[in-house]
């Protein structure tokens, strides 16, 4: 299984780094980072167009007519209505929200900067928001970006991922450890 989550992650940073490359050239990295924005949004929001990006039921053709009315209904265009519709009519659409991370990866590494993936358990204010950056600035010497989630199951605390490292300060995880404990005590 590691085999195939690698080939998939491979994938996704070529693809990923093709992108990256044109918006590069030509100078519109924000633009297609927005337009980005929007698709994961998408994904995030409708159950049916994370069904048709997942499902390997239907086929290259049946993906590409519905991501492109999709895409011309949101008003997502240019390099990244191209790229999605690529990535359809080459039956690697399950791989897209790799693809979106991936992309970010390359912008930030393109301008000195890391991302942290931060699981909460209820909203951030912008000033902790702000405190969390400025930590994680210290830690690791470059700006953060940080993509935020919500995870209501996680009781209270955070989880941070910047690169290969992580730190879990939920209160689930404290409480499981808690019970560990009082199980080999008792």
């Amino acid at each position: 299984m590691a085999d195939l989550s690698q080939s998939v992650s491979n994938v996704a940073q070529r693809y990923a780094v093709s992108l990256f490359e044109l918006a590069k050239e030509d100078d519109s990295i924000d633009a297609v980072g927005a337009d980005i924005d929007r698709v994961e949004k998408l994904l995030n929001e409708s159950d049916d167009f994370r069904r048709l990006v997942m499902s390997p039921v239907f086929s290259a053709d049946e993906q590409l007519k519905a991501v492109t009315a999709i895409l011309a209904k949101a008003e997502i265009g240019g390099y990244v209505a191209n790229f999605v519709k690529l990535v359809a009519k080459n039956r690697r659409l399950f791989v897209l929200p790799g693809m979106i991370s991936a992309y970010r990866g390359e912008v930030a590494a393109y301008r000195g900067q890391a991302t942290a993936e931060v699981t909460v358990a209820h909203a951030l204010s912008d000033e902790q928001q702000q405190e969390l950056k400025t930590a994680l600035k210290d830690v690791t010497g470059k700006d953060v970006s940080l993509q935020i989630t919500e995870d209501a199951s996680l009781l209270g605390g955070m989880i941070v991922k910047v690169g290969s490292r992580q730190i879990d300060t939920s209160l689930r995880t404290k409480l499981s450890k808690l019970k560990l404990s009082l199980k080999e005590v008792g």
